[in-house]
């Protein structure tokens, strides 16, 4: 019986599987000194373990064919930003893209208020910038004008 929770499972083990193709071409390394295949293959394994464990005990879940999806323009609205956001990062840089990414997606999605969703989104852009770009030292994409 395919069941949402078998769907998903199967997913998740799907992905891993990517994981583990995509990796093998790093070095491993070992728990002393891992090498850059090391964490994703490890994460791997858990989403593995957890989405096989999914498909076994999924048991009272509603099938799949029962599900009615009324949530699919958000689906496609979120999907767009993520096209939007990869393909702009570049372009327009980490803050302007985060902050028109996630006011679309307050205001169009969630219908919020333009000055709560303006501000939020500018306050996110800057605070996430501030956290990876000054303080982890991650360097991120600025943009045309340097912003």
């Amino acid at each position: 019986m395919l069941t949402t929770d078998r769907v998903a499972g199967g997913a998740l083990v799907l992905l891993a599987l990517v994981v583990f193709w995509e990796s093998r071409r790093l070095p491993l390394g070992s728990l002393r000194n891992p090498g850059p295949a090391y964490m994703p293959v490890a994460l791997a394994a858990v989403l593995l373990c957890f989405g096989a464990l999914l498909v076994v005990l999924a048991g009272k879940a509603p099938k799949l064919s029962t599900v009615s999806w009324t949530e699919w323009r958000h689906a496609v609205a979120i999907f767009g930003v993520c096209a939007f956001a990869a393909l702009a990062l570049e372009r327009l840089g980490f803050r302007t893209t985060v902050a028109l990414s996630l006011a679309f997606l307050l205001l169009g999605v969630e219908r919020r208020g333009l000055i709560f969703s303006a501000v939020f989104a500018i306050a996110f852009a800057a605070v996430a910038f501030l956290l990876f770009d000054t303080l982890l030292r991650v360097p991120l994409p600025r943009g045309p004008f340097g912003i």
